[in-house]
């Protein structure tokens, strides 16, 4: 009877040490994916590149992600603005002739608005001015944060409104991923009213997006998955696992274009489709076969142009009531 005492108090130790042992692990993970490192840090190279001993520090540690910078400027002449928010971010303001109103673009995890050069052109041949987005923690804006677009929300209603007391009524906006879902957020959250919005990927929950990440490196999701949103929301003061942009769908009700690519392994099909089911307007699903969680244009440029020409001037004539 002793015996067995003893034995189950061993292994009740040994399950509490392992479960702190997980949550310390996810402490430094969780941080790790919000925070970005100084620039001119390494980012951590594939684990195929990894020695062993630098192997097991990512593992209990994680990954450094550099702080993404601006890589290239605009062709065309262009402004640089600030805009207060939650925290002060840059944009780059390129205006067309004539044009037949705005379009703000909003880049992805890890990403930058140099990244949005080539989206960019593509609308101001279509006759649209465009405003290029740093978030937080990106290029010209401040901090080395990122809430995966739950704070990030904001940050799009002050550019929307930044547009709005310039005067301009006919405003679009396009985000790709994690700009995808901080615009929804943005819409549900603060009622903005955009002309339409177009939207790549969007993942469907906090928790699916990181349960995605353990799946494309052969891991299990639980418990560690779980264990991640609820440290990385604490850590940047949000509860992670209401960030959930198949509710906030449920919310939108102007036109919407939905892209997604068929071959993406961080977002399922089933993700897309319950989005698109709760949208409540006007709304199109464009899924580009060969394409997966990746710049559309890089395979799609001739189609992702048509679809989004299509779309802009199939809403052009929408009437917004402010």
């Amino acid at each position: 009877m002793k015996y067995n005492k003893k034995r189950i108090n061993r292994v009740f130790w040994i399950l509490t040490a392992i479960f702190i042992l997980m949550n310390i692990v996810a402490i430094f993970h969780a941080y790790k994916f919000t925070h970005f490192s100084e620039t001119g840090i390494e980012k951590t190279k594939s684990s195929a590149k990894l020695s062993a001993i630098d192997k097991i520090e990512t593992i209990i540690f994680g990954v450094n992600n550099p702080r993404p910078e601006n890589t290239t400027i605009p062709n065309n002449d262009f402004e640089v603005i600030k805009i207060k928010s939650n925290r002060e971010i840059e944009c780059w303001s390129i205006k067309t002739e004539n044009a037949k109103g705005s379009i703000i673009l909003f880049h992805g995890y890890g990403g930058n608005k140099s990244l949005m050069l080539d989206k960019a052109e593509v609308f101001l041949e279509l006759g649209y001015n465009t405003l290029l987005v740093d978030f937080m923690g990106s290029g010209g804006s401040e901090g080395n944060q990122t809430t995966i677009g739950y704070f990030e929300a904001e940050q799009v209603q002050a550019c929307f409104n930044y547009l709005r007391k310039q005067g301009e009524h006919n405003i679009f906006l396009y985000g790709t991923s994690m700009g995808a879902v901080a615009t929804m957020k943005a819409i549900s959250d603060y009622d903005i009213k955009p002309k339409g919005i177009i939207i790549e990927c969007p993942f469907g929950s906090m928790y699916q997006t990181v349960c995605a990440r353990f799946k494309t490196m052969d891991a299990p999701t639980f418990p560690m998955a779980g264990l991640l949103v609820f440290w990385g929301g604490i850590e940047n003061g949000f509860w992670a696992f209401n960030h959930n942009p198949t509710e906030y769908a449920k919310k939108i009700n102007c036109p919407t274009l939905l892209l997604h690519g068929a071959k993406d392994e961080k977002v399922s099909i089933e993700e897309i489709q319950s989005i698109y089911n709760n949208l409540e307007g006007i709304k199109k699903l464009q899924i580009y076969e060969e394409a997966g969680h990746e710049n559309y244009l890089l395979k799609y440029k001739t189609e992702w142009t048509e679809d989004v020409k299509d779309f802009l001037e199939e809403t052009h004539q929408t009437e917004i009531k402010y």
